[in-house]
Formats: structure tokens, C-alpha cells, sequence
């Protein structure tokens, strides 16, 4: 060593500049060589020097990085990697006290006792390390700087009540997670630094915190190292960890070394706990706050005199005890417990026979065990290692290509990808080894190149689980007090900061479904808040929309498009109801009521155009007495009234009144009194969600789909549901009450006592077969007769001429008639052509004798209160059997003439004769008989 070295130990707390000021110092020099605890922080003065020097004149070498241009001046190293016997002008050791480390106190202890600049040697760390400084290097000048800003203890916080710009501090990888985790759901995310990650890894991940896109890092003791971050508070989740062996408390120096990270530069910093960590005692809280500990006596120690005679004196040196009342034997570091594994390996024992291969295998032992599995696999990969190098000098390239091959992927989780960072790290320590590969210079890329892939990977998994970007970039810019700059597409997703947060359906906020707890509430107030000017031009554009892009449901819901915006409640009558709307209340009540003005506005407009038959009835004046309250019926009734409920109310109109009430388009029906242009679809839909809301029904019946004539009966529906709907319930089907009538006036033709059968008209218009007709007919109060009989044969055609079969004799011709008829009852008119040719057929078959036989139903009156539907008993009055049937089992009626009855007499005057009700069905026959009479 040169006498005129100079030897300063620069010691303080942490933020006092002792970085900085050493890299100043080596920049003074012409040659310099720094050694730094992590690879990280190596990375991080690196990247400083160079911005000052330029690259061509920096080295940084560390296990897995090796870059060094050819005109090397400054040597930026992990203390484990510095370069010994360079003989450089400057040399600087940071974070000095690590001499005390249980795991590598003893590589910093060798860097202590032996490494010197011949011109200038700086020891940097703590004030703890004076006295063996002190003791073991006289020659040493002692600096004392102070923090540059005050350290302060504020207790224990939760970590939803953690302020921004905090460094949660956790001591192992499942603990760093679960916090990490907690703080995305709660805070919008975290930055997460450990020593494991590879440099790109960390960087990217300080980057996420130093830009402000989240408040919060989620450390190892990592931070402690000499890492400068803009951190204002550390919180401990831990007041101990695991040092290899077992559990242990933190000194207090370390906690201190952490909780230093807080308040850089000038800016004050405070330090507490949180989760489960339990307050610090008031003594250690102040004398962190103080930089006051207790000295370190003894520094680990492990003898650089080693003798590579043979694996055992290799071994027993490394195992001397030190002669220094300050210094104390590290225990077995990993790379002397290898050295012990493959001793006892024969093919290996066998091999390190001399010097050389014994120095080779013990720098094959200090490959670090990155991948942490378990002893023995290191040793096994040890082992490979040193066999290929011991046989053939070089690792093959082949062998290597596989191992770095099946690492080279960046699928899977965080813990698959930072297992293989792991691996890879392995895989880039040996390549940097010289010698070591025959290639190294590709094999330096290759293994860098890989190691970035999946660092890559890594922080993007990384981010990607604890980093909620949008709730924190929505976060930041609420406690700023910043206008948020929302956007609506024209699918609805809404957009904040450019950030999507979910979606605006109609003037409804719905957050996104994968936001929950404390980061949906924040999400959904941000998003709010940055919607207001969109609800307010969503309104605009709503109130002037044409009535065709709003719409009502079958529940009563209103419609925008294909967002519900409201719905229909009652009003005080059925043909008024009122609205009520879905608007988000943040978008104020201005919105609100424009909405609803405007579903008020299409509701009336839509009630007035399809009911304006039964508005225009309600309005008339010209309608008093008998006929008003009739109107008023109708009115309450939305159009349609079964006539049996209001039978007496018809019974007392007189002529006048009806021909007014004809006059709105009310028809007098048998069965219903109803309007014809309100049982089209379109009101018939909105006259169900009327009849609802004024029945306070729960769930609205649907109308039945347009254009049938009889549909299935709604099996569980609320009683006159059938009426509201425009059909009659009878028997297992509904039928249109419009068709219903038109039936009746065919009816009116039969004979409903003596009985008659279905004609084809019947059929058609109804659209059934014969067995749903007579269950029809049985649902509207008549009796069902089925009968079988011989079907008819259609006539054969002959030789005759024409003419001959024109002068057919009167019963064939009649019984092809009834034959037809007979035929058309069996089934719908659309099947009539089938039936003809299936007869047509049969009759073609000379070969087909047997009868065919044919189902028929014989209709009677049913009912014994009232005997017809009004005027059913207008023939066979005297007859109580009806009329006689002919041998086909159909009904024969006499030709000509009325009825033959029994003759009545009275005493009796004759009463007033009533006069015929016009509207009666059977008017015209009434009259007939009156005339007859």
C-alpha cells in the first residue's frame, strides 16, 4: 500500500449525501473503483457516472453483468466482484457495516482490511462501525455528516389509512404480495421492489412509482441499501425476519438503515408500522429518530490466505479462526458448504487432484445459489458444471443452449417467471466468467438477452396484479382537485383519463364489473364526477329525440334505444300514467327532470295515438245520461267489456244513446262490447301494461303474438286478462273477440236446440280442427255431441254426357252436398284439399269396399239459466226434442212453415209489446215472427 493513501471512513445516518459524495471523489481521480451491497444500487451509480463520463470510460461488473469498455477509468462493482490488484487511484466500499452481516460480513471485512487506491480509500456507512474501523485501520480519518432532513415516528396505520408516496416494508415474497395486493384493491395499486429481481425488473417497477402512476412501494430490506427514492413514509409490516437460519428481531440500526429511506434531500420523512407489526418501543422509535445505536464490537471474518494444496487444506484454511479480539468467524457461507458437498463426491475428489483443479472447483463453488431449491440440487449443478470444465475447459455449447432454451419463456405467473430469472441468473454468472464458455461474448448477449425477456415478463405480470392503473390515475387526479376528461363512445363505454371504468347505459352509471370493495367506490366517484358535462349533453340529445327512438316494454319499462331510462307507474286513471326515470343522482336534478318531461311527453303522445277512439269518447259532451256513463265504462274498461257484465246497463240504452255511442266506433256485440280499432297490436300491447299498472300487478302478462284468432288459454293469469288482450277464453283456447262475433252471426243461422253441426265456414275462420272446435264450442256454453257415421262416397264419374248428369235426381245431388259438407267439418279449410284427395283416391280404388267411417259433433244449447245466447231459442220453442233426424244421424228440419206448438190461451189482456232492440242479434227473425204473426 502507498504511504501517502489517504483513508477516510465517512460515517452518518442515512440521507447525508455519503453516495454522492464518493462518486464525486472517483470522478477526481483518474482511476477509480467503487464496490456497492446491491446489484441494483451498482446499476444505479453506473447509470449516474455515465451520464456524466459517457459509457466508453465506465465498467460495471457484478455476478451476472459484466460490461467493460476497452479505456476503462471507473470500476463500478458489487463488493463480491471488485477487481483486486488493479492498483487504481480511488477505492470506495459503501454500506461499510455490512462487515457485521451473518451471510456476507465477511467478504466486506476482507474489502475493509485489504482494499486500497493508492491515491484515496473512502469507507461508507454508519457511525456504528467507528470503533472497528478504528481499531483495525489506525491510519483511518473519520468524517461525521448529519441528515439533511429530520426522521420522525407517527405509530402504527393501517394501510388504507397510508399516505401517498409510503414504502411498505415486508421481509418475505408472500408477504410482499398479500400487501401489494391489498393496496391495489384499496390505493389503485403498488410498486414492487426485492433484491431478487433483476435490475430491468426493479427499474421498471421504481419506475411505476417515481413517475406517480402509483403512491406506493412494496419493499424487501432492499430499499435500506443505499436506493434513493422519493419516499415519505416507510411502514413496517414486520419487526423481524428469517437471516437464513432462523427467525430473529430487527437491531434497531436496521430498522434505522430502512426507515432512513424516508425523506430524501431536504424534505422530512416519517416512519411507523402497520398489519400485525406492534409499535416500537418509545426508546428504539427514538433512537432511530436520533441515529443513535449501540457499536458494533465484531466484525465476521474468513481467511483470504487460502491454500490450494489439496481440498482439505483448501477446506481447513477457509475454517481458520481470525487473531483479532475485533474480529469473529463467519459461520459457513454456501460456497464452503458446496466445497463440502462435492468433497465427498469421488468422481470430484478424483478430479481436484492439484492445484489448479482444485482452485477451479472452488471458483465453481462460489457460483451463488440463485435458484434457492436445496442444497443438494446446487450441489448437483455444481458438480455437471465443474466435470464439463475440468474435462474439457470449456461448458459445451450444446449443453448450455439446452439449459438456457428451456428457460427462455415468458409465459406463466409471477412465480414461474421469477423462477426462471432465477435459473437464467445462474446461466449469466457463469457466461461472465472468463474462460468459463468459448464464445463469450455471444453468450453474454444471449443469456442478457434472455434474462430481459424475462424480466420483461416479470414486471409486466407484476404490474399487471398489483397495479390497478385506472383507480390510480383517477385517485391522484381527485386528490389534485383536476378536472377529469370523460368520453362516451357509441357503444356507451365510458372512458376516463383514457382509462376505461364501464359503462353509461342511458343516463345509469354501471361500473366495471371487475372493480370491488373500496376500488369500485372510488372508481364509480371519480367516474361520476367526470360524467357530469355527459349527462347534461346526453339529456340535451335525449329531449330532442324523435318519438321513434323511445320505446315501452311489456313490463312497463321505458326505453332509449336499448337502455332503460325509466319506467311507467299509476296515475290517478288508467289512460294518465306517470313516469318515473333512471338517472344517476350525480348527474343533478336539472337532468333528471328533463328526462322525465320528455317520457312524460312520450307516453301521452303514444296514449293519445292509439287510443284516440276511447279519448275522443271520454271528451264528447254531446253524450249525457245513460249513454255518458256507458262512455265512462268503456273509458275505465280501456275499450272492452265482456256484454254479460253490463247487460242491464245495454239492456236500458235506448236507441238514441247507442247510435252515439256507435258513432266512436263502439260495436254491440253477443259476447263483448268493444272498439275494432283497438284490438289491433299495437294497443292492445299498451293496453295490457295499462291494465297492469292500474292492478298494481308485480309482474306484467305479455300480449299474444299478433295476428292469431285463437290462442292457448294463459294458464295462472290474472282474472280478465283474456278481455284486455282482445279474446275470449273458451275452453282449452282464447279466441279474438272480433272472430268470436263473427262466429255468432253464423250461429245464428242454426238451430242451437234441435242441434246442428260445424260448417266449414266455422272451421275456417277459427282456423281449428273439428275436436278443437267442439272444445270451443262446449267453452262458449254449448253441448257437444260426438257421433260416428258412413262417410259419403263422392259420385263416380260414368260414361255419360254432361247433360245426363246435370239431371241428376235432387237427393244425389243433395247428398254430395251434405257429403261435402260432412268432409269440411273434419278438419280446418286448409286441409279440405287433402281430405278431397285422400277421398278421391279411395274412390279411384276399385279394390276398396269396406266403409269408410267419419267423426262428426251434433252442437246443442247448454246452458239452462239462460237458454241462448239472445234469440237461440227462436226456433223449436214447442219442441222440446228439437227437430227429428234422418237416418245419417243429421237434423232433419221441415220444409216450409213455422214450428208446429201447442196453442195457449189467457184471460189475461195482452201486455204492451216492448219494443225490438235493434242491436238485437236476432232482431230481423223477431220482426219476421212479429209480422207472421
Amino acid at each position: 500500500m502507498n504511504g501517502a493513501s489517504r483513508i477516510v471512513a465517512v460515517l452518518g445516518p442515512t440521507n447525508t449525501g455519503k453516495t454522492h459524495y464518493a462518486i464525486e471523489r472517483m470522478l477526481g481521480h483518474r482511476t477509480g473503483v467503487i464496490g456497492l451491497p446491491l446489484r441494483l444500487l451498482a446499476r444505479e451509480v453506473y447509470d449516474k457516472i455515465v451520464a456524466i463520463r459517457g459509457p466508453s470510460v465506465v465498467a460495471l461488473v457484478t455476478g451476472e453483468e459484466r460490461i467493460v469498455p476497452p479505456r476503462t477509468q471507473y470500476w463500478v462493482c458489487t463488493v463480491e466482484a471488485m477487481p483486486e490488484g488493479m492498483g487504481t487511484d480511488f477505492v470506495a466500499i459503501d454500506e461499510i457495516q455490512l462487515c457485521a452481516d451473518p451471510e456476507r460480513g465477511h467478504v466486506f471485512t476482507d474489502r475493509l482490511l485489504r482494499m486500497r487506491g493508492t491515491h484515496e480509500t473512502l469507507f461508507l456507512g454508519a457511525d456504528t462501525m467507528r470503533g472497528p474501523i478504528a481499531a483495525l485501520v489506525p491510519q483511518a480519518q473519520f468524517v461525521r455528516r448529519e441528515r439533511m432532513s429530520q426522521l420522525v415516528y407517527t405509530g402504527s396505520k393501517k394501510i388504507s389509512r397510508m399516505p401517498p408516496r409510503s414504502a411498505i416494508v415486508g421481509f418475505s415474497v408472500e408477504n410482499v404480495y398479500a400487501i401489494a395486493e391489498l393496496l391495489r384493491r384499496q390505493k389503485g395499486g403498488a410498486a414492487v421492489v426485492m433484491g431478487a429481481l433483476s435490475p430491468r425488473t426493479r427499474n421498471a417497477q421504481v419506475e411505476l412509482y417515481q413517475n406517480g402512476e402509483v403512491d406506493y412501494l412494496v419493499a424487501t430490506d432492499a430499499i435500506g441499501m443505499g436506493l434513493n427514492l422519493d419516499v415519505n413514509h416507510v411502514a413496517f409490516s414486520s419487526l423481524s425476519k428469517f437471516d437464513g437460519r432462523r427467525m430473529r428481531p430487527l437491531a434497531p440500526n436496521e430498522l434505522a438503515q430502512i426507515a432512513g429511506r424516508a425523506g430524501r434531500g431536504m424534505s422530512d420523512g416519517t416512519f411507523g408500522v402497520t398489519g400485525e407489526a406492534s409499535p416500537l418501543d418509545e426508546g428504539v422509535a427514538q433512537a432511530i429518530m436520533d441515529s443513535r445505536f449501540t457499536p458494533m464490537k465484531k466484525l465476521n471474518w474468513r481467511n483470504a490466505a487460502l491454500r490450494f494444496g489439496s481440498v482439505d487444506a483448501l477446506i481447513d484454511s477457509l475454517e481458520a479462526s481470525p487473531d483479532n479480539e475485533h474480529l469473529v468467524k463467519a459461520r459457513p457461507a454456501d460456497d464452503l458448504n458446496a466445497l463440502k458437498s462435492l468433497a465427498q463426491v469421488p468422481e470430484v475428489a478424483a478430479r481436484a487432484s492439484d492445484g489448479p483443479s482444485i482452485r477451479l472447483l472452488w471458483d465453481v463453488c462460489r457460483i451463488p445459489d440463485f435458484r434457492g431449491i436445496s442444497h443438494a440440487e446446487h450441489a448437483n449443478l455444481l458438480e455437471s458444471i465443474f466435470g464439463h470444465l475440468h474435462e474439457r475447459g470449456t461448458i459445451p455449447e450444446d449443453y448450455l443452449a439446452r439449459q438456457i432454451r428451456r428457460i427462455d419463456r415468458t409465459d406463466g405467473d409471477i412465480d414461474a417467471l421469477s423462477k426462471r430469472l432465477a435459473y437464467i441468473r445462474t446461466w449469466t454468472y457463469v457466461a461472465q466468467r472468463n474462460g468459463w464458455v468459448r464464445d463469450e461474448s455471444h453468450w453474454r448477449a444471449e443469456t442478457r438477452a434472455v434474462e430481459d425477456r424475462v424480466s420483461d415478463a416479470l414486471h409486466e405480470r407484476l404490474t399487471q396484479r398489483f397495479v390497478d392503473r385506472r383507480t390510480s390515475v383517477l385517485l391522484r387526479r381527485l386528490k389534485q382537485k383536476e378536472a377529469l376528461l370523460a368520453e362516451v363512445n357509441d357503444k356507451g363505454e365510458v372512458t376516463v383519463e383514457g382509462e376505461f371504468v364501464g359503462r353509461l347505459e342511458g343516463f345509469r352509471f354501471i361500473p366495471d364489473k371487475s372493480a370491488q370493495g373500496t376500488e369500485a367506490k372510488a372508481l364509480k366517484s371519480a367516474s361520476l364526477q367526470a360524467l357530469a358535462p355527459q349527462f347534461h349533453l346526453r339529456a340535451d340529445r335525449f329531449y330532442n329525440a324523435p318519438d321513434t327512438e323511445i320505446d315501452f316494454t311489456d313490463q312497463g319499462g321505458l326505453m332509449w334505444g336499448e337502455y332503460a331510462v325509466g319506467k311507467l307507474v299509476a296515475g290517478a286513471e288508467p289512460l294518465k300514467p306517470m313516469v318515473e326515470v333512471f338517472v344517476d343522482e350525480a348527474a343533478g336534478p336539472e337532468v333528471e327532470q328533463k328526462v322525465q318531461r320528455r317520457l312524460q311527453h312520450f307516453i301521452d303522445r303514444k296514449i293519445a295515438a292509439l287510443f284516440e277512439p276511447l279519448l275522443n269518447l271520454s271528451r264528447d259532451e254531446e253524450l249525457t245520461g245513460l249513454a255518458k256513463g256507458f262512455a265512462f265504462r268503456m273509458v275505465e274498461a280501456l275499450g272492452i267489456l265482456p256484454r254479460a257484465g253490463v247487460a242491464q246497463e245495454v239492456k236500458d240504452l235506448d236507441q238514441d244513446a247507442r247510435g252515439a255511442l256507435r258513432k266512436h266506433g263502439i260495436r254491440f256485440g253477443q259476447f263483448t262490447i268493444f272498439m275494432p280499432l283497438l284490438l289491433k297490436p299495437a294497443p292492445t300491447r299498451l293496453r295490457l301494461v295499462l291494465w297492469a299498472l292500474a292492478n298494481g300487478l308485480q309482474e306484467f302478462p305479455e300480449a299474444p303474438p299478433p295476428g292469431l284468432v285463437t290462442v292457448p288459454v294463459a294458464k295462472g293469469a290474472p282474472e280478465g286478462y283474456d278481455t284486455m288482450c282482445g279474446y275470449r277464453n273458451a275452453g282449452e283456447r282464447s279466441i279474438r273477440i272480433d272472430m268470436l262475433e263473427r262466429l255468432a252471426d253464423m250461429l245464428r243461422a242454426e238451430d242451437s236446440r234441435g242441434g246442428f253441426e260445424a260448417k266449414a265456414d266455422m272451421l275456417s275462420i277459427t282456423g281449428m280442427t273439428l275436436e278443437q272446435f267442439a272444445d270451443l264450442m262446449q267453452g262458449l256454453g254449448y253441448k257437444a255431441e260426438r257421433g260416428e257415421r258412413t262417410k259419403i262416397k263422392p259420385a263416380q264419374p260414368t260414361e255419360q254426357p254432361p247433360a245426363a248428369t246435370a239431371e241428376a235426381p235432387a237427393e244425389t245431388a243433395e247428398a254430395e252436398a251434405q257429403s261435402d259438407v260432412a268432409v269440411a267439418t273434419e278438419a280446418p279449410a286448409e286441409a279440405t284439399d287433402s281430405t278431397e284427395a285422400e277421398a278421391e283416391a279411395t274412390a279411384a280404388d276399385p279394390a276398396s269396399d269396406e266403409p269408410e267411417v267419419e267423426v262428426f259433433y251434433t252442437f246443442t244449447w247448454g246452458r239452462q239459466a239462460n237458454r241462448g245466447p239472445r234469440g237461440d231459442q227462436r226456433q223449436g220453442r214447442g219442441k222440446p226434442g228439437g227437430k227429428p233426424r234422418d237416418g245419417r244421424g243429421k237434423p232433419q228440419g221441415k220444409k216450409g212453415g213455422k214450428p208446429q206448438g201447442a196453442k195457449t190461451f189467457s184471460s189475461r189482456p195482452p201486455k204492451k209489446e216492448k219494443a225490438i232492440d235493434p242491436d238485437n242479434p236476432f232482431a230481423a227473425a223477431l220482426m219476421g215472427l212479429k209480422d207472421g204473426n
